[in-house]
C-alpha cells in the first residue's frame, strides 16, 4: 500500500549519507518539480530548462517520450484545475546525480463525463552538467489518489 502525506508545504530530504547534496539544491529541485506539476493547470511553461535535451521519459501508459520542442498552446477549457505536488523526496548520488521521488495530483476535465482527480508517483533522475542541473529521466506510475 503507498501511503503519501498530503500538505501544502512540501519539504525535501536530503539524507545524512548522501552529504554532496545541499538542503538549497533540494528545495530548488522540489521547487521546480513542483512548477512541472503545475503547468497542465496552466501555469507557465518550465520544460525547455528543466528538461535535458536528451531527456526521455515513460508515462503512466508505458509510452515512451522525449523533451517538448516548444510550448504546446493548450485550450484553457482543457486546462487541469488543483494541481498539487504531494510529496518530494530528493536523494543525492555523489555531487552530479540525484534522484527526486514524488508524487503529484489534479483535477482533469473528461470529455462526457465531468471531471476526475487522477494521481501520479514518480521518479525523476537528475544530472548536474556544466554546472546546470536538469532532469535525465523521468517514470510515472498512475496510483490510487490518497482521501483529500
Amino acid at each position: 500500500m503507498l501511503a503519501i502525506a498530503t500538505c501544502p508545504c512540501v519539504a525535501a530530504a536530503v539524507t545524512p549519507g548522501n552529504l554532496a547534496g545541499s538542503d538549497t539544491t533540494a528545495a530548488w529541485m522540489t521547487a521546480q518539480e513542483g512548477a512541472w506539476a503545475e503547468q497542465s493547470c496552466g501555469k507557465p511553461w518550465v520544460l525547455q530548462d528543466l528538461l535535458a535535451d536528451d531527456f526521455q521519459g515513460t508515462s503512466p501508459k508505458g509510452t515512451r517520450y522525449r523533451k517538448p520542442g516548444e510550448a504546446p498552446v493548450y485550450d484553457p477549457a482543457t486546462f487541469h484545475t488543483d494541481c498539487r505536488l504531494l510529496a518530494s523526496d530528493v536523494h543525492f548520488f555523489g555531487s552530479d546525480v540525484a534522484v527526486v521521488y514524488g508524487a503529484e495530483s489534479s483535477v482533469t476535465p473528461l470529455s462526457k463525463s465531468g471531471r476526475e482527480r487522477r494521481c501520479l508517483a514518480w521518479t525523476d533522475t537528475w544530472l548536474k552538467r556544466n554546472g546546470k542541473w536538469q532532469i535525465i529521466s523521468a517514470q510515472d506510475t498512475r496510483i490510487d489518489c490518497p482521501p483529500a
